[in-house]
């Protein structure tokens, strides 16, 4: 997000609305917008890839959860209650490799869904009776390779130096995901998935599919086909032609403080922004069943970037939205910037996780939970 044009001038609730802000208009009581929140790292594009986790894969080692985001760790929590512990939907040919926000605790990235199509018949479309038992043998099949892998793995640990039996623990543990896994696939394989809302979408471009992507997340949350999505629209598929400028995106946000390509950019951001202000009237829309509120009110939807300043490739002062959750929202809130005084943007995953109903003291770099962000 363009800074100038996203961040109010005003801290509280009297802020003046910025023109990035402006489609959020609507929903001004029911979210909050942050500033000088961000993980205190370098590294450009790279450091991105720690924007859900707020640590970097060199560092991963040295924390007691490696690298995990913040949106895989509320799906450890959730496990087998719903068919999807999570959505991570992206494109995989983005910059830099593609869609890298989303990481397990071992340090492997989850590969993301790349469009509405294949979304869709994850969510809706039910394998025949057939394909079901073929489905079954194959658990079975992989299972015994699982028993196989350890059995022969656990005779190797004897051998090895202290060194070499640290790699093969992170081995066992990366095979103990594939189990839990493997389990979820068998719990859920005889279920009937829900009847689709809707015919099945076409794969456009990654602009025309951010509407339809958002529809499917929001029937996925309504359908309890999951209770963690994650969604990312940026990278190369990004077709800037869609508004009518010659540049592409990550060409825009090198704009070098050149007026033309700032307009470029902010357009680009704009149509983000209107989308999520879309996403947001959908979730109102939906009832939830049990209760007299809406799936927003009981949704929590955190929306931001891992860069600050695309211009200046800097990770600090992210753009950070939170709408939902049940919070007195409504607010700028504006943190320190004086780097002892310094909030950590974990210290807004850990709340949010904790709302959530994880039960831990920590978080990636986190301090503490978020000061100010009180229920309503």
């Amino acid at each position: 997000m363009y800074p100038k044009r996203f961040f109010p001038k005003e801290a509280g609730a009297n802020y003046q609305m910025t023109p990035l802000l402006a489609p959020l208009e609507k929903h001004r009581k029911d979210f909050s917008v942050f500033s000088h929140l961000d993980h205190d790292i370098k590294g450009g594009h790279f450091s991105v890839h720690s924007f859900l986790s707020g640590v970097k894969m060199g560092d991963a080692k040295g924390m007691p959860e490696g690298n995990i985001s913040v949106d895989q760790r509320a799906a450890e929590h959730v496990g087998a209650e719903t068919r999807f512990p999570s959505l991570t939907i992206g494109s995989e040919d983005g910059l830099h490799g593609g869609c890298q926000m989303c990481w397990t605790r071992t340090g492997v990235r989850v590969p993301p869904i790349a469009g509405p199509r294949e979304l869709f018949r994850k969510l809706f479309i039910n394998v025949d009776a057939k394909a079901q038992e073929e489905a079954a043998d194959n658990f079975e099949l992989r299972s015994s390779i699982l028993d196989s892998v350890k059995d022969e793995a656990s005779n190797l640990k004897r051998r090895l130096s202290g060194q070499d039996k640290d790699k093969l623990d992170e081995y066992f543990t990366s095979v103990r995901d594939v189990e839990v896994n493997l389990e979820l696939d068998k719990r859920w394989a005889k279920v009937s998935k829900p009847k689709a809302p809707m015919g099945e979408p076409e794969d456009r471009s990654l602009v025309e599919d951010i509407p339809v992507l958002y529809d499917l997340i929001a029937i996925a949350l309504k359908t309890d086909s999951t209770r963690v999505a994650s969604f990312e629209m940026a990278g190369t598929n990004f077709d800037t032609s869609f508004f009518g400028l010659s540049s592409g995106y990550h060409s825009l946000s090198h704009h070098g403080k050149k007026a033309d390509r700032i307009e470029g950019l902010v357009k680009i951001e704009l149509y983000q922004m209107q989308q999520l202000a879309r996403f947001l009237e959908k979730l109102k829309s939906i009832r939830e069943p049990d209760s007299n509120g809406t799936l927003l009110d009981s949704s929590m939807v955190m929306f931001g970037s891992g860069m600050g300043n695309g211009n200046a490739h800097v990770n600090t002062d992210l753009p950070i939205i939170l709408v939902g959750g049940g919070y007195k929202l409504g607010e700028h809130k504006r943190f320190p910037t004086e780097k002892i005084k310094r909030v950590p943007l974990c210290n807004l995953y850990l709340s949010m996780l904790q709302r959530f109903g994880v039960e831990t003291e920590t978080f990636g770099t986190s301090s503490g939970t978020l000061t100010g962000l009180e229920l309503a």
